[in-house]
């Protein structure tokens, strides 16, 4: 992909598409960040009431993942506004993948295995910023694309991988957000 066609060829040019669905109230950054937040627990809530259900032998416990579920897809519209093919599954699975590692690495922190955790929280922001870089429509997946293990393009010097990249975009795009 040539970098004209690359939607997030440099910081600069996402920061000022991020600022351009701002001030067209297509997005707000902050709320919505909390809303993925919500919608993460709630995924963790329809898990809970699963496992519980399994482990209790209660059909009642299956019968309220139904209710969790149609509050978490009505959430979820609220920032996946349009998409698609698979968008909104994904979507799901970023935001529920995200959150298991964030718990796990928790877990590992509260151990005392900080390295281990780090990188639990790592790849658990990578995927977060992977939802938001498609639900942004700052990504498509032809900007997915490797050329080696670890590098996005054949311009890529810092060989970071896709994931770490968008993160560092996402990052410094939410600093830049006023709240």
């Amino acid at each position: 992909m040539s970098d004209e066609n690359n939607p997030i060829k440099n910081l600069q040019d996402f920061i000022d598409k991020a600022d351009s669905m701002k001030k067209q109230e297509k997005m707000d950054l902050s709320s919505d960040q909390d809303l993925s937040i919500a919608i993460m627990n709630l995924v963790g809530i329809e898990e809970h009431f699963f496992f519980t259900g399994a482990k209790t032998g209660k059909n009642e416990y299956y019968d309220l993942i139904n209710e969790v579920r149609e509050m978490r897809k009505d959430l979820l519209k609220q920032i996946i506004k349009e998409y698609e093919g698979e968008v909104w599954c994904i979507s799901k699975h970023l935001l529920a993948a995200s959150y298991r590692l964030m718990e796990v690495g928790t877990k590992q922190l509260s151990r005392g295995q900080k390295e281990e955790a780090y990188k639990m929280f790592n790849k658990a922001y990578e995927l977060y910023s992977l939802f938001w870089g498609l639900n942004m429509k700052l990504i498509g997946t032809g900007d997915v694309k490797k050329i080696d293990e670890e590098a996005i393009n054949k311009h890529d010097k810092e060989k970071k991988g896709f994931g770490a990249k968008f993160g560092e975009l996402v990052r410094k795009a939410i600093d830049c957000c006023i709240e």
